[in-house]
């Protein structure tokens, strides 16, 4: 057994330590409140609204974390035999995602959102090698895509191609018709667009890039207006990925837990299982929330996800539409886009967004997308009351008579959170990640 007492007699002398450690004496109840006053300092979508676009920052029931820690303590290396249940969350999994998206197959092997779509990428180079087609080197983009659309592609090692859109916020088909040829691979798209908009040419760009021979792929993240309502697959996709942990209801933020399956139409079944981008299956925690939220809720409920959050969202939007710029003044899906204030002066996004958390909101996303210059984003979700939505429009528009009447109030919030403004440039490129014993 071994012995503490004689721990250090086989270590050389020269590696001990000339000077005791710098540790923080403190007792384990000063440890204790420290990290709960620190967690209740921070805002998360169990302590109030969370309507940052494009990112479904939805509740998650809590019948989800009650099941997760029973799978605790299994491994993936224990044989096969031992974790059957597993496999058939798994296999239970691969037809409900493949019946609700149109798709035919699914692979659980990506651990987040931008890593299914290097898989979904990767498949499509895979595709047209198998083919023989080496000339597929570039993927077209739309210029309202999120940013991981061009970098994933990128990163796959394809040139980037931008299709623009026309003024109502939708792709241009016939800025699309001259950049098809015989060199692109495929298009990538999310549908409703990051605008929060149906592309109602769909079924027409899905030709036009099929007819070129490229590949149509999908981009899950906006897939929460479509429950129930649409499928990517009947578009005419044929290749996509979903992030469970927004559509699907599982916490996420900063930076984790993910998940991206990727599912694929018939003629790609064959290649599914052929990028190895994770050493095992994903966040297998993940898959099983996403797993009770749909045996949960039922093929019934689960239709009246994506209507309620489009009613959500359009609710809002014309509620705020005479104080804020709405720019596309048409029927949104999920999200939706203003251009800061109406008649704010001086006022940024910025400002309305730091003013939001002295009224125990969380802001919208902001500065996104880049086709407005002081874009506002905003998604409800289908999980929140009227009486919340309706609590939201008030301070809403109760900031923006503050805007109008008394600026400087919002150019120096927030005024009743923790800290004020950091650096938040200086947070991002130059993050203090350890614990300094100066």
């Amino acid at each position: 057994m071994f012995d503490s007492c004689d721990s250090t007699k086989d270590v050389q002398q020269s590696l001990w330590r000339s000077t005791p450690l710098n540790l923080p004496e403190v007792s384990e109840p000063d440890v204790v409140r420290h990290y709960t006053n620190l967690s209740q300092m921070n805002f998360g979508v169990d302590t109030g609204f969370y309507p940052l676009g494009s990112c479904t920052m939805k509740y998650n029931p809590k019948i989800n974390e009650e099941i997760v820690p029973q799978f605790n303590g299994i491994h993936p290396l224990q044989p096969a035999q031992t974790v059957q249940g597993v496999q058939a969350v798994y296999d239970f999994m691969d037809k409900a995602l493949a019946e609700i998206t149109g798709m035919k197959r699914f692979t659980f092997l990506p651990c987040a959102g931008a890593h299914g779509e290097l898989t979904g990428l990767m498949l499509m180079k895979e595709y047209h090698l198998r083919r023989g087609d080496t000339a597929r080197t570039k993927v077209i983009v739309p210029d309202s895509a999120h940013g991981t659309n061009p970098a994933s592609a990128a990163v796959c090692g394809f040139d980037i191609v931008v299709v623009k859109s026309r003024p109502d916020g939708l792709v241009d088909v016939e800025d699309l018709k001259p950049l098809l040829g015989p060199d692109i691979a495929g298009i990538m798209m999310t549908n409703p667009n990051t605008l929060g908009l149906f592309e109602r040419d769909i079924k027409e760009i899905a030709s036009l890039v099929h007819g070129c021979g490229g590949l149509l792929y999908y981009d899950g993240a906006n897939m929460n207006p479509l429950l129930g309502v649409v499928r990517p697959g009947d578009m005419g996709f044929d290749i996509m990925h979903l992030n469970l942990h927004k559509t699907f209801s599982t916490p996420h933020g900063g930076g984790g837990p993910g998940s991206g399956p990727v599912g694929v139409a018939e003629r790609l079944v064959p290649i599914v299982d052929v990028p190895k981008t994770s050493g095992f299956h994903g966040n297998f925690g993940v898959i099983l929330r996403a797993c009770a939220y749909i045996l949960t809720i039922g093929r019934e409920n689960l239709k009246m996800a994506g209507p309620l959050a489009t009613l959500a969202a359009n609710y809002i939007k014309e509620s705020l539409k005479d104080s804020y710029k709405l720019p596309i003044p048409t029927v949104c899906k999920h999200e939706f886009v203003f251009d800061g204030l109406a008649d704010g002066g001086d006022v940024t996004t910025l400002d309305v967004a730091k003013r939001l958390l002295d009224y125990g909101f969380h802001a919208p996303t902001i500065y996104f997308p880049l086709l407005f210059h002081q874009a506002l984003m905003i998604e409800p979700t289908e999980t929140e009351s009227k009486e919340t939505l309706d609590a939201f429009i008030d301070v809403m528009h109760l900031i923006a008579r503050e805007a109008s009447e008394n600026p400087e109030l919002l150019h120096t919030a927030p005024h009743n959170t923790p800290i004020g403004r950091p650096d938040e440039t200086a947070a991002a490129r130059q993050p203090i990640l350890k614990y300094s014993f100066d």
